[in-house]
């Protein structure tokens, strides 16, 4: 837990990282003295503040900036469900308390997953170039009652995954980074791998996870398994998942986080057989800023009062422990 500002201190200076739009935080009118800053001015701006919002979850502006000199805020939160964005050497090591999004995410990432299985299992796709080309052509589409997932992330996303998956009649084996009830440890992915006729990547972006699904991974599932990854994009070495698109090794992809964002207008990712790319959009259900900003209200407001703080990170491992 942090450390709360003294009573009769002065308000703690809250800085934010800021995005377009920025996060609503009347309620914090005198009871924080809040200051907005960018990429360029952040590093000077640091040793000033109390409390970091990195309300711009894509910069890598704190990755950047931390290391220099003078204090550094005694806590910092993200509006992100991942941390690998802020997280420097210099920051794990310290003493300063990070935060992040954690259950903003699960409940929208879960139906986007579902409509994607859906999507691919109905050849949608397919559907809509053909209606563009104004041709009619039957065709059969699967069924997904009864078949088989594997999703790899038993943090809170995952388990939403799951719950959503099972709903629809498909029976799902959650991995996660040790065993436990209801919860395959990563020994055993190899083989969930090989009889999985749905794949879900919903991992945080550790040093154990970076480029796990990998051309060996790719080559043990079935030649009809579907992958999608709405985890972190680096969580894929994306040339050996073209790979076995175009060879036919898998019959499809679904891609909502990339190993570079945003995708280049020329990359061949665009054009994949079997590959749907969407802009990181999974998670981002109307509405949602509104509850990143009342989130981290709540947060301020229980750390000010001297009560815990939720959601904290765990720097070395990269995600909020314990599930």
């Amino acid at each position: 837990m942090t450390t709360p500002p003294p009573a009769s201190a002065a308000p703690p200076t809250l800085l934010v990282l800021d995005a377009e739009p920025p996060p609503r935080l009347g309620r914090l009118t005198g009871r924080a003295r809040i200051e907005h800053t960018d990429a360029a001015t952040l590093a000077e701006r640091l040793p000033r503040a109390d409390v970091l919002l990195v309300w711009d979850f894509t910069s890598q502006a704190v990755r950047e900036a931390w290391p220099g000199g003078g204090p550094r805020p005694r806590w910092v939160h993200t509006a992100s469900a991942g941390v690998d964005h802020l997280m420097c050497p210099e920051l794990a090591e310290s003493d300063t308390v990070v935060t992040n999004a954690r259950g903003v995410f699960d409940r929208p990432i879960a139906e986007y997953v579902a409509a994607l299985v859906l999507a691919m299992a109905k050849d949608l796709p397919t559907t809509l170039r053909l209606q563009g080309e104004r041709t009619w052509r039957h065709r059969e589409s699967t069924r997904v009652a009864g078949t088989r997932a594997c999703v790899v992330g038993s943090g809170p996303i995952g388990r939403a995954v799951v719950s959503t998956l099972e709903a629809l009649g498909i029976t799902t084996a959650l991995v996660g980074r040790t065993a436990r009830p209801g919860v395959h440890g990563p020994q055993e992915l190899d083989r969930l791998l090989a009889g999985a006729d749905w794949v879900v990547a919903a991992a945080p972006l550790t040093d154990d996870t970076r480029g796990m699904f990998d051309a060996r991974r790719f080559a043990l599932m079935r030649p009809s398994a579907r992958f999608v990854n709405v985890g972190r994009g680096p969580l894929v070495v994306e040339d050996d998942l073209v790979e076995a698109l175009t060879s036919r090794r898998i019959a499809g992809a679904a891609l909502d986080v990339l190993s570079h964002e945003p995708l280049a207008p020329d990359s061949a990712l665009w054009e994949v057989p079997g590959l749907i790319v969407s802009p990181h959009m999974s998670g981002d259900a109307i509405g949602w800023r509104d509850e990143l900003g009342a989130q981290f209200v709540e947060l301020f407001e229980s750390w000010a009062a001297g009560g815990p703080l939720a959601n904290v990170v765990d720097k070395k491992r990269g995600y909020v422990p314990g599930h």
